[in-house]
């Protein structure tokens, strides 16, 4: 008789995390990198190729709805995300395609019929990242004085998620039917309208395109407050998150299965992903050389602006040198409260003095920055994958696009001879990639 294949062995999953010319606050600056080609498309295209070459599971755009008031742009692209989307979708095949958009600043059935429109274009590698926004400047550009309290926002991201994965389902998958004989474009009988009447939203549907080849976008989330949690657990298939140490990432992973679980889902079909500032050197000297050469760089006085912002305190007149003074407790924070947590905890554990502070953030804004030779990177990915706290890893080069060149053609070939990431692509969506069912649609017969 034959044999009965075993279950495939788990493998990293790897999402290249698009950010301009790099991830470290003073990437720009660097004289290994161009700053003018934050505003070419051609950059984009080039680097999701190469994830697309490497077999990464997907490439990730953040976004924001602000300027920052100093006019700092080091580390943001020029482009919105459906339309950046959109043109890495043409120029690629397999690589999977996410985008961030806010759910404070959105409506329901647009956002669906964009995210539709962009699964459709991309024969199903469609990914939506979802946030809420934390910053008041966000909410001045759309009539508001002051952003919505935490918890309100969240309230409203799940009705949000509830609307739109109504409408995305509002179509069977058999309702396009395009009979030329009978004259029948679709069957009314398959198209439905969602009628929800919410706290925010009212919206009649049915939307105005056809079930996309996913059936919904790969969902994906970055919050890790408890509200943060408590929404992964219950709508995130993937979770971009930060942390420092490996207990702390173990806590979080399991903490976070275990909230889905008892959601009801499959453990198995949530993907936690760390994300991780690669500094590369062929030896640990010549790693740290490159991380000091960029943490020169970075402009104090701008650095300490975001971080005030952040902490809500203000830290212009502090000493560079002293410990942070105290702060206020994290329930007084209506802004992203896991970033303040992280930030706090990370000056505290290790005995940080603001200079410092801002040396450690200007490389990764908080993510964990992992400064030594590319063997020593392939043992932290592979200890955080083995010893549960990662599915994989949001890959967050310091400098692009010498940073993911060095990534891949130095860190993968080990990882794959030790068996941990694949040697190609074995799905076409995104879904495939994460190894996720096709969502059934909730009118399905």
């Amino acid at each position: 008789m034959p044999s009965t294949p075993g279950p495939r062995p788990r493998r990293l999953h790897f999402n290249l995390f698009l950010m301009g010319v790099g991830h470290h606050e003073a990437a720009w600056r660097h004289p290994r990198t161009d700053p003018t080609r934050t505003a070419d498309i051609a950059h984009f295209q080039q680097l999701a190729q190469a994830a697309e070459a490497a077999a990464f599971d997907s490439v990730f755009l953040a976004d924001g709805v602000e300027a920052r008031s100093d006019g700092g742009w080091g580390l943001i692209s020029h482009f919105e995300p459906f339309t950046l989307l959109t043109a890495l979708a043409v120029v690629t095949e397999r690589v999977g395609l996410i985008g961030t958009v806010s759910t404070g600043f959105s409506e329901p059935y647009n956002l669906a019929r964009q995210f539709a429109s962009l699964d459709h274009i991309s024969h199903g590698r469609a990914g939506w990242n979802i946030v809420t926004s934390a910053g008041d400047r966000a909410a001045q550009n759309f009539g508001r004085d002051a952003n919505q309290e935490h918890a309100v926002r969240y309230r409203r991201a799940d009705e949000f998620l509830r609307v739109v994965t109504a409408l995305w389902d509002s179509w069977e998958d058999d309702a396009l039917l395009l009979d030329r004989a009978s004259g029948a474009f679709a069957d009314p009988a398959k198209v439905h309208e969602i009628d929800h009447v919410g706290e925010h939203f009212r919206v009649r549907g049915p939307l105005n395109i056809p079930r996309s080849p996913q059936g919904h976008p790969l969902l994906v989330q970055a919050g890790s407050s408890d509200n943060g949690r408590a929404f992964a657990a219950r709508w995130a298939e993937a979770v971009f998150t930060a942390q420092q140490t490996l207990a702390e990432g173990q806590a979080f992973y399991t903490a976070l299965k275990r909230q889905a679980a008892d959601a009801g889902r499959d453990p198995a079909g949530l993907k936690v992903l760390p994300g991780v500032v690669p500094v590369l050197g062929s030896t640990e000297a010549e790693a740290k050389a490159l991380d000091q050469e960029l943490d020169d760089l970075i402009n104090p006085e701008r650095a300490i602006g975001v971080l005030s912002t952040v902490l809500g305190v203000d830290l212009s007149d502090h000493p560079l040198d002293a410990p942070l003074p105290p702060l206020p407790p994290v329930a007084e924070i209506n802004g992203a409260k896991s970033r303040f947590e992280l930030i706090r905890d990370l000056a505290e554990r290790d005995g940080l003095t603001l200079r410092q502070l801002v040396g450690r953030l200007g490389g990764g804004r908080g993510h964990q920055v992992v400064v030594g030779t590319p063997e020593q990177l392939a043992d932290h990915i592979e200890q955080w994958f083995t010893r549960g706290a990662a599915d994989g890893f949001n890959i967050m080069p310091p400098i692009l696009p010498d940073g993911l060149t060095d990534f891949v053609e130095q860190v993968l070939p080990i990882l794959r001879g030790r068996g941990l990431f694949r040697e190609e692509y074995t799905g076409h969506t995104l879904r495939e990639h994460y190894g996720l069912p096709r969502p059934v649609g909730r009118h399905g017969r």
